[in-house]
């Protein structure tokens, strides 16, 4: 019974190319030798009369790391404001579902028309620039687990050169770099970003926080558990370095 539907598909098939599609008379062959082709070819290989293993669908991606990016990067942005950029908008909607390959195709096609230079010099297309970049290497980090890689190093320096005043982009580097276990270089660059944060930065005490969590974190990993001052907050939760 299974042959009478290939082959009926087959013949399907074929009349809608030819008739509905208008293949050339000098194709129709090529058509029907494909379609035969794959008839013996399903006649060799295909076993229809093995029963199914249905597999219940893959667990999705969590997005947990993706509604982290969104909400630290408006808690360091320069304007403290949501971001204007459509592209940035949907790549975090995409990014708050798991779904960060996609977030970072998105925010490719924001960048695109982006070219390498100086910082403009309309603090508006700086701020804009810098935080599509900065998406999309925190796009890449999420993809690939957490993990800092040669293209989200590249987008994370691009942030920084688009807008070298922003406090995202030398944050979210030093969050990747500590979170691929280069410890020391995340913590210098989050030093380096607390010495120059302007006293009546907001992000300031924020980042204090985190430098304090990071800190215990390396004496632990040292031998000499720390912890940070009793009744510290943590306004915005960084992800564990692993």
């Amino acid at each position: 019974m299974t042959w009478v539907f290939v082959i009926l598909l087959a013949v399907a098939a074929f009349l809608l190319v030819v008739f509905v599609f208008k293949a050339p008379r000098g194709g129709r062959e090529a058509i029907a030798a494909a379609l035969a082709l794959g008839i013996a070819g399903y006649a060799a290989q295909g076993t229809p009369a093995q029963p199914g293993a249905p597999k219940d669908g893959a667990e999705g991606r969590s997005g947990d790391m993706g509604a982290f990016f969104a909400e630290a990067r408006a808690t360091f942005s320069s304007s403290g404001l949501p971001p204007s950029d459509r592209w940035v908008v949907i790549a975090d909607g995409l990014a708050r579902h798991g779904e960060y390959g996609d977030a970072a195709e998105v925010l490719r096609g924001a960048i695109g028309n982006d070219p390498p230079g100086p910082p403009a010099n309309d603090p508006d297309t700086r701020e804009r620039r810098s935080e599509a970049w900065l998406s999309l290497g925190n796009a890449l980090v999420a993809h690939a687990e957490g993990q800092l890689t040669p293209a989200s190093l590249y987008a994370y320096r691009r942030a920084g050169q688009a807008d070298p005043d922003a406090a995202g982009p030398p944050f979210f580097l030093g969050l990747a770099l500590a979170q691929s276990g280069r410890l020391g270089e995340g913590r210098a660059m989050w030093a380096d970003l607390l010495a120059r944060a302007p006293k009546e930065a907001k992000w300031r005490p924020v980042l204090e926080q985190q430098l304090i969590r990071l800190d215990a974190f390396i004496a632990a990993q040292n031998g000499s558990p720390a912890r940070p001052p009793a009744g510290a907050a943590n306004s915005v939760p960084a992800p564990a370095p692993q």
